[in-house]
C-alpha cells in the first residue's frame, strides 16, 4: 500500500507518500480501506520527533479515519466487506489501508460523508471522556473550554450544550463566531482579555468544569475561575508544563480536583469501552443534527505538508481533513 511517511523528523516538508507494508489483520482486526483521515496536534508532534507512538502502534501518522471494510480477521463477525465505518486509531490513518480492532469501529452515521466522519473520532471521544468520565458534567453546570475553536474545543462546546450545561470558551477573536454558532454563551479573546475576570462576570459562582490544553500559563487563573468542587481536566500542555508557586491552599479552598489525561496511550480495553459508550449515547445525535463535525478545510493527502503548516500556524477553526486518494 501507499502511506504518508515521515522521511526525517522536523518540518512539514519532510513527509512523502511512499510504499509501506500492508497492515496485518489478525484474528480480531478489520482491514479498512481509508477514504479520509484528519489531523491532530499529536501528528505534528510525532512528525517532529517529540511524541513517539506507544508500543505496538504503527509509525505512520493518523489517529482517526473513515473508510470501507476491505477484509476481516477470522474471529470477526460484526463487519462485512463494504461496510462504511469510522473510528479511533493508535496510528496509521495516513495510509490507503489500516487495521483496527473490531470493537473500536463504529458504523458511519447515515447522511455523513467520509470526510465528515473522519473529523469525529479523536476530538469527540476526547471531549466526551473529558466532560463525562473525568469532568462529571451535569445539567446546569458552567463549563470553560480553552482553545474553543480547536477540534476538541468545537466538539466540547456541542457536547456541553447537549448535556444541558453552559459552555464558555477562550479563543482568538477571529474564531469567536464559529464558537458562538456552535452554542458558546461567552467567547473570550485570550489575547486581550483576562478569562478569569470574564468568568467571574458571566457566572454566579465560577465554572464547574474546565478543559485545558495550555497548561502552566493558565493554571492559576483556572483555579480562580473554578466554582466550589470544580474540576480541571488537563488534556495538553501546549504553553508549558511547569507551574511555579502552586498554592495547595487555593486548591483546597475550592475543594478542587485536578485531573490529567491522554487518550492515545490508554489500553485497548479502555478505548473499546469509550468507543461503545460514545456510539450508544452520542452517536445518534449526529443523525438527528444535534451534533456535527466541524471541518475547517479538506486537503488531498498529496498536500499533507500544507495541511500540517495550517495547523501549526493556528489558522484552523475545527478539523483539518485529508482525503486519501487510492
Amino acid at each position: 500500500m501507499r502511506a504518508v511517511i515521515v522521511t526525517e523528523h522536523g518540518d512539514p516538508e519532510h513527509m512523502a507518500i511512499r510504499e509501506a507494508p500492508d497492515p496485518d489483520v489478525g484474528g480480531d482486526k478489520v482491514l479498512v480501506k481509508v477514504h479520509a483521515t484528519a489531523l491532530n496536534r499529536a501528528d505534528t508532534f510525532q512528525r517532529r520527533g517529540h511524541y513517539p507512538p506507544p508500543d505496538g502502534a504503527p509509525d505512520i501518522l493518523g489517529l482517526e479515519m473513515a473508510g470501507t471494510v476491505a477484509d476481516v480477521g477470522r474471529n470477526v463477525d460484526e463487519w462485512t466487506q463494504g461496510d462504511r465505518v469510522f473510528g479511533l486509531l493508535d496510528g496509521g490513518g495516513y495510509a490507503q489501508y489500516t487495521a483496527v480492532h473490531t470493537d473500536q469501529l463504529m458504523a458511519l452515521p447515515p447522511g455523513l460523508s467520509m470526510e465528515e466522519a473522519a473529523a469525529i473520532p479523536e476530538v469527540f471521544l476526547t471531549a466526551y471522556q473529558a466532560l463525562h468520565w473525568l469532568g462529571g458534567i451535569q445539567p446546569g453546570h458552567e463549563v470553560l473550554v480553552h482553545a474553543g475553536a480547536s477540534g476538541v474545543g468545537t466538539a466540547a462546546i456541542q457536547l456541553t450544550r447537549l448535556a444541558g450545561a453552559t459552555p464558555h470558551i477562550t479563543a482568538s477573536a477571529p474564531k469567536h463566531e464559529v464558537c458562538r454558532d456552535l452554542g458558546a454563551k461567552t467567547t473570550i479573546d485570550y489575547e486581550s482579555e483576562d478569562f478569569a475576570e470574564r468568568i467571574q462576570e458571566v457566572t454566579a459562582e465560577g465554572v464547574h468544569v474546565i478543559l485545558d490544553f495550555i497548561g502552566a500559563p493558565y493554571f492559576h487563573k483556572n483555579v480562580e475561575s473554578l466554582a466550589m468542587d470544580g474540576r480541571i481536566v488537563q488534556l495538553a500542555t501546549l504553553g508549558g508544563s511547569t507551574v511555579e508557586e502552586v498554592s495547595l491552599r487555593a486548591l483546597m479552598g475550592k475543594r478542587a480536583q485536578l485531573m490529567a489525561s491522554t487518550l492515545r496511550s490508554r489500553s485497548r480495553e479502555y478505548k473499546v469501552e469509550l468507543t461503545q459508550a460514545f456510539a450508544s449515547h452520542v452517536g445518534p445525535h449526529f443523525v438527528d443534527g444535534d451534533l456535527e463535525p466541524v471541518i475547517d478545510s479538506v486537503y488531498d493527502w498529496t498536500d499533507v505538508s500544507d495541511a500540517h503548516r495550517r495547523m501549526e500556524n493556528n489558522q484552523n477553526a475545527g478539523k483539518i481533513v485529508l482525503r486519501v486518494i487510492s
